[in-house]
Formats: structure tokens, sequence, C-alpha cells
């Protein structure tokens, strides 16, 4: 059975931070969770393979490995191994569920407690200091694709000040509590109901959840702990990427405020058009024309490749039309394992003026039964009754 997107799973984008992914998951194994779901099989699966789609997207090397090759980028060791004991999901990934460590017995509360009492929301500044995303386009000819190139890129973006290491406050400086929400960088709010309490918990708005406020901005970044710059960014593209695809470089983006986490960079592939060759899949197509008399008595000729040149055997009687296949020299499979081929077409040159002693040889030639189409059986077989029919009247 097809897996579906790990993406569309937890229902986020493909440009979702950890924090993102993180609280989607939450949200979703909630509402799928066993308890909440006894004896439902269906929600069961669901909450499997929510857990299954988390375990790749919370690490960053199996979800670089996932974005560039989907899921067989991340089968086999290291990669994805799904759940089929909901055990091993609640072992792993129980820190998200409020220290619930098993379906026989909780650690530290069940998944509910923070919703229907004894919990206390969650803990730490929640800051939204994250950078943003930068995206940019490389064009690749088809002899880059074939073999896999790597591209040195200048990119405009945002990078830690140096001045005040990222901190934002003047040199000296420093910091001061925020009064609001007394430096926890969090407002909360209780309030009870039949069922507990429930605590809202919202990052404080006045130290955007910092928890203290600069006392005198750096004159450089003005308070931000980053400036603008340009940044030289090596990128490796692998063999057989196509049009669409794109390659995600963790941290590369734009460096968040005073000392948050970069973004990322997101680098799209786009495909220049070839003068002699089209794609398809691994596979390249070459349109070759040769002349009436190369065909009918066959010819070596040398064709273009993407690693060069190559001699190619024209055998006599080729049709128009005709595809001969030149292994291994298309594109190297994107997985790694073998490459396409170059796919000749063979079309004969009929020229469109002759002179009159080409005429008189193309007659001569016309008169030839080599020179003349086959009939089929069918066709054959109508002409003997026609002249059957006419010999009778005629007779």
């Amino acid at each position: 059975m097809t897996k579906r997107d790990y993406y569309e799973i937890l229902s986020v984008t493909r440009t979702a931070t950890n924090d993102e992914i993180k609280s989607s998951y939450r949200k979703l194994a909630m509402t799928y969770h066993p308890d909440k779901n006894p004896g439902n099989s269906e929600a069961e699966e669901k909450f499997k393979e929510l857990a299954e789609a988390y375990e790749v997207l919370s690490d960053p090397n199996k979800r670089s490995r996932y974005d560039q090759f989907g899921h067989q980028g991340v089968n086999g060791p290291g990669g994805a191994h799904g759940f089929s004991d909901i055990n091993d999901i609640f072992s792993q990934f129980g820190d998200i569920f409020g220290g619930f460590s098993s379906r026989g017995g909780r650690g530290g509360g069940s998944i509910f407690d923070e919703f229907f009492g004894g919990g206390s929301g969650s803990s730490g500044r929640q800051q939204n200091n994250t950078g943003s995303d930068l995206k940019i386009t490389v064009k690749l000819t088809l002899e880059e694709i074939a073999e896999g190139v790597d591209k040195t890129l200048k990119i405009k973006k945002y990078k830690g000040c140096t001045s005040c290491e990222s901190t934002g406050a003047k040199a000296g400086s420093g910091f001061s509590k925020c009064t609001q929400c007394n430096g926890s960088g969090e407002i909360r709010q209780v309030t009870r109901s039949m069922f507990g309490q429930f605590v809202n918990v919202t990052m404080c708005n006045q130290c955007n959840g910092e928890g203290r406020i600069i006392k005198e901005k750096c004159p450089e970044c003005h308070g931000e702990g980053r400036v603008k710059s340009e940044s030289t960014i090596k990128v490796s593209i692998p063999a057989g990427v196509e049009e669409g695809n794109y390659i995600p470089l963790r941290g590369q983006g734009n460096s968040g405020l005073r000392g948050g986490s970069a973004g990322n960079l997101l680098v799209f592939i786009e495909e220049e058009k070839h003068a002699e060759f089209t794609r398809e899949e691994d596979d390249i197509y070459y349109d070759l024309e040769v002349s009436i008399s190369d065909a009918i008595l066959g010819v070596d000729v040398v064709v273009p490749t993407l690693g060069g040149k190559a001699k190619l055997t024209i055998e006599p009687g080729t049709q128009s039309g005709k595809k001969l296949r030149m292994k291994n020299k298309g594109i190297k499979s994107l997985n790694g394992y073998g490459r396409g081929d170059q796919i000749v077409v063979v079309n004969i040159h009929i020229p469109s003026k002759i002179n009159s002693k080409e005429k008189e040889l193309l007659r001569e030639l016309n008169k030839s039964e080599n020179f003349q189409p086959k009939a089929s059986k069918a066709q054959k077989s109508k002409k003997k009754e026609e002249k059957g029919f006419f010999d009778k009247v005629f007779s």
C-alpha cells in the first residue's frame, strides 16, 4: 500500500519549523490517543501513522533524506521503521505527552491532565525569534543533472550581529527583567470548570517571550541582534534531480532575532532547455536525420551524448521512426542505482527539391519491386478478386 506524505499526515507545510511539527503532532496524537478511543482500531492505526511521520520529520537527518528522496530515502537502516506496538510510541515520545511512559502506567500523569485538571501546562519560555526561510532557484543543464554538481550560491540574508554577539544589547548595557511576565516569558491564565482547571499559556508580547528587556539597543543592529549581509553557500546537488525538486539546507536561512535559531534555505531546481536532447525521467531522446540511401544501405554515424560523442551503427533497411537504444548514456538515477539510456530516433530525410537527373534516377529505381511498398495479404487477395471479376466480364 502506498504511504501517505508525512507532511500531510501531520497537517503541516514542508517549510514547517520543528516546533510547529511537534505542536501539530501533539494535537493530532491526542485526538487519536488509545485512551480516548478505546477499542477503535482505526484510531489506533492513525496514532501509529502519526508517530511514524513524527519520527522522521522531528529528526533533521531523516527529514532531509525524506525531503530529497521521499519514503525511499528513509527506508532501511536509520530510516523510519513504523510502530507495531503502542508502547513503543509512548516509550519513544513519552515526553510529548506530559510524562506518559506506557499504556499500562503513567510516569507523570495522564495525557489529559493538562486539559482536565492536575497539569501545569507548558513550561519554559515560548520565544518566537526563529528566522524566516529563504528560497532560491538554481538552473541546471542536463549535463549537470546527469552526473550531479556542486554549486556556490551567493545569498542576501540576515546574519548574527558581531557587535553585540547577536544579543541586540549595546556592549555593557545588558538586560532587565520583564515586569509584565516577571521574567518567565509567558502569561498564564487559569480557569476552572466542572472538569477541572484549564491553564492557558500565551507568550508575553512585551518581551516577545524572552523574559527580559534590552536596556540600551545595539547601534549596529538596532536591537535585533542581526544585520543584513551577503553569504556564500556551497550546495551539493545529486544526480537525477528534476524540475520542481528542492534541497533544504537547515539553518542556512535568515538568522533569528536576538540569537534565535536560523530558518532554512530551500534550493529549488529548474532544468534548462537543451539544444539537442529532451528528457523522459532518466532517459534522454535525440532526433537523428539520415538520408534515404544511408537508411537503405546502412551507415556508421557519430552522435552527441551528454558525455561527449559516440559511434552508432544504422543497420541496412532501417525504417523512419526506428528507436535505437544506447545503454547507460542517460541520467544517473536519483536513488543511486543505475542510470538511464539515450534513445536515438531515426528520421529519414526527404528532399523537397531535386534536379532532372535525380528525377530520372528515382523513376528508374521506382520500377524495381524493392522500391515498391509491399501490399498486405488482404490487399493482394482483393486485387486477385478484382482481376478475376474483370477477366469474366471482358472474356
